[in-house]
Parts: structure tokens; C-alpha cells; sequence
């Protein structure tokens, strides 16, 4: 199965300012490595806090005309400028141009959702709410309110951008995820997505991105180092929490 991938590659070129962005072990081996294939329907990006994933994906948004706080292309706000300066430096390579698309990022859904209600209070039609399921996202528990929005927002033929996702799912409503996820690459949209999260990685076919010690390279499902450290404290928690919690 193959939808339609709206960005086939990445590329930064040599940052010249003094910003942090240029230290991030994820942008010090894409300057080394050049282009950055992302010629699949569902791309992740995986690694330790700190190594620059989120930062990579609010970029690749940015200079794929989204807001750097979220939303849609139509979305304008900002609450407060932390965007960094890596998007000045990136360059994507399309292979087409998506119907659709929206930047979902956890951290800044509670600015999206505010948006959202004051765009509708400002409206003299039909409610933007509608959009997103009839009920105010403010109205519903966070993980309610992004499901609503995943399931009602995002249309397809679409390109869909994810940042951690999972902080706001049990892992139920992730395996929901998934199947919404499923769904929208059979209506010819692609996923980038930044995430923590084994049961996502999980997806079949996936392109799966791994930033370890200073680079970033592709990994299989099994090889990933999140999986791994899941599975092997779910097969025996008693010894990695006899080892964690002894007393020095």
C-alpha cells in the first residue's frame, strides 16, 4: 500500500548563527549526512530529550506553511515566540502539495484549542467547532479532545505532522491512533510524527528514524532503543526496579 508522500526528503544547509539548534545532535549529523529520505506514508522520529526531534519537526511544519504552535495552514496565532531558527535552514523537497494537513503538538494543544473557541466566538456563521466534533476541545478530558480532533479535523489526502502524541493518550486510545493513522494513509495522506511511544512505532512499514549518540539513523521496530527498554522491563519490572530503587 502506498499513499501519496507529500515530502520526500529533508535538508539543512550550514547554520551561520549562534543559536542552539546548530549543537543538536540531530542537526550536527544532518549537516553531515545532506539529505534526510522521508519517501514513505509514516515517518517517526525517536530518540533521548534533548537530541532535537521535536525541534527537527517544528521546522519541517514551519516550511511546510503550518504555524509553529499548531493548527492548520489557516492558523495564525502566537502565544509566545519560542520558535528556534532551524526551519531558516531547512529545506524540503515535495513531491506534491496535500488538500489537507495539520501540526499537532502536545505541548502547545491547549493554544490550539483556545484558538479554536475564540475564532468561533469571533464567527458570525457556521461554528469552526463543528469541525472538530460540535463540542468545545476545552470541554473534553486532553485525550478525548485530541482523538475529536484527529477524528473529525483530519480529512485526508493530507499531510499530517505529530509531536508526541502520546502524551496526551492512554495506550488504548493510542492503538486508536494507530487505526485512525491506518485509515488516513489509505486516503493518500502521510504522517510525520515525534514520539516516545513503542505501541505507535508499532506501525506497519513505517519509516522509523532513531537519534542516538550523535546521529540519526534508520532503525527496524525491534532495534529501536525504546522498545527495547520497554520490553524488557514489562518481562521482568521486579529486577530493573530492585535495580533502580536499591538504596547506594
Amino acid at each position: 500500500m502506498m499513499s501519496k508522500r507529500y515530502i520526500e526528503s529533508i535538508l539543512i544547509k550550514q547554520i551561520d548563527d549562534e543559536s542552539y539548534v546548530k549543537d543538536l545532535p540531530v542537526v550536527k549529523d544532518l549537516l553531515n549526512q545532506g539529505r534526510l529520505s522521508f519517501d514513505c506514508d509514516v515517518i517517526f522520529l525517536v530518540g533521548e530529550n534533548g537530541t532535537g526531534k521535536s525541534t527537527l519537526v517544528e521546522a519541517i511544519a514551519i516550511q511546510a506553511g503550518f504555524n509553529a504552535e499548531g493548527g492548520s495552514r489557516n492558523f495564525l496565532f502566537e502565544t509566545r515566540n519560542t520558535t528556534s531558527t532551524l526551519a531558516n535552514y531547512l529545506t524540503i523537497a515535495r513531491n506534491d502539495y496535500p488538500k489537507d494537513g495539520f501540526f499537532l503538538r502536545a505541548e502547545s494543544f491547549y493554544n490550539v484549542a483556545t484558538n479554536i473557541d475564540d475564532l468561533d466566538e469571533d464567527s458570525s456563521g457556521s461554528m469552526l467547532v463543528d469541525q472538530y466534533g460540535g463540542k468545545s476541545l476545552h470541554n473534553q478530558s486532553h485525550g478525548e479532545s485530541f482523538m475529536a480532533l484527529v477524528q473529525n479535523r483530519f480529512f485526508g489526502k493530507g499531510l499530517y505532522i505529530l509531536d508526541e502524541p502520546e502524551a496526551a493518550l492512554s495506550p488504548s486510545r493510542q492503538l486508536t491512533l494507530l487505526s485512525e493513522i491506518h485509515l488516513l494513509v489509505k486516503k493518500n495522506s502521510q504522517f510525520i510524527i515525534a514520539t516516545h511511544s513503542p505501541i505507535l512505532l508499532s506501525y506497519p512499514g513505517a519509516l522509523i528514524y532513531e537519534i542516538k549518540d550523535n546521529e540519526i539513523r534508520h532503525v527496524e521496530y525491534q532495534d529501536c532503543e525504546h522498545v527495547i527498554l520497554t520490553k524488557e522491563f514489562l518481562n521482568c519490572p521486579e529486577r530493573m526496579l530492585k535495580y533502580l530503587l536499591e538504596d547506594n
